[in-house]
């Protein structure tokens, strides 16, 4: 008995497949790193001083996604629906960027779209694995992000980020313990590296840090090394002044 399986002509692709090579924009510059190791000022052997890459963010995806990621797209729309924002109003754009999904949340919509992620049958990420913060002093009005990993252990460990951004004049972004209670900590240091504030969070100590340590170690605007603090009577003198070449 022959196959009578209707089968796609030969210059027709399937329609399940990731958008093709071309459909997506450019990913856009948002400002340029000059050298490596951020000391710019000693004699550099290596030639890493010399270095000049542009720092870029993926542009927003076009349908389809690929992969499962329009299924949560869909679905994540419709789990929002009757609630304070639309899927539109949430989410700023979506990023599909080396086989990951991510959803640029405006902060004052995090907290509805993680009890969607969390709660909706047809999403159930069950997981929040931590949120990391980022800065980006050049991506002005959005100079610290906060991403988040949420995983599905129902859904067979599917995965979403999800990243909030905040200005330095403003670096407020609700918590999300109260739905995610494993994020505690995690908030905690994002706050302790990064100056985040997560308003709500039931502690926001330092985590890493003294109580008394000033400033956010990880920001790009943080001294790399020379800090006015004592071990036992030593000093920590910057990068350039470690070792001298001659």
């Amino acid at each position: 008995m022959s196959d009578t399986t209707p089968q796609p002509a030969e210059d027709q692709e399937p329609d399940n497949l990731p958008a093709a090579p071309g459909t997506v924009p450019d990913p856009v510059q948002i400002g340029v790193r000059h050298g490596m190791f951020g000391a710019n000022d000693g004699q550099d052997t290596s030639g890493y001083g010399g270095l000049v890459v542009p720092i870029l963010f993926p542009a927003a995806a076009v349908r389809p996604y690929g992969s499962y990621f329009d299924e949560i797209a869909d679905r994540l729309e419709t789990a929002l629906v009757g609630g304070d924002a639309s899927f539109g109003e949430a989410v700023e754009r979506v990023v599909v960027d080396r086989g990951e999904l991510t959803l640029f949340v405006r902060r004052e919509h995090l907290l509805a779209v993680c009890r969607a992620l969390r709660d909706d049958p047809a999403l159930r990420f069950e997981l929040c694995l931590g949120v990391g913060g980022v800065n980006y002093p050049d991506d002005a009005g959005a100079e610290l992000h906060a991403a988040y990993n949420f995983m599905s252990i129902t859904h067979g460990g599917r995965r979403v980020r999800v990243e909030v951004t905040a200005p330095d004049s403003d670096r407020h972004i609700p918590s999300i313990v109260a739905i995610y209670p494993a994020n505690d900590w995690h908030e905690r240091e994002a706050w302790d590296m990064f100056g985040i504030i997560f308003d709500g969070h039931p502690a926001l100590t330092r985590i890493l840090m003294p109580d008394d340590w000033p400033g956010h170690p990880q920001r790009k605007d943080y001294p790399l090394g020379g800090i006015p603090v004592e071990y036992k009577g030593g000093t920590v003198p910057p990068p350039d002044q470690r070792r001298s070449y001659s």
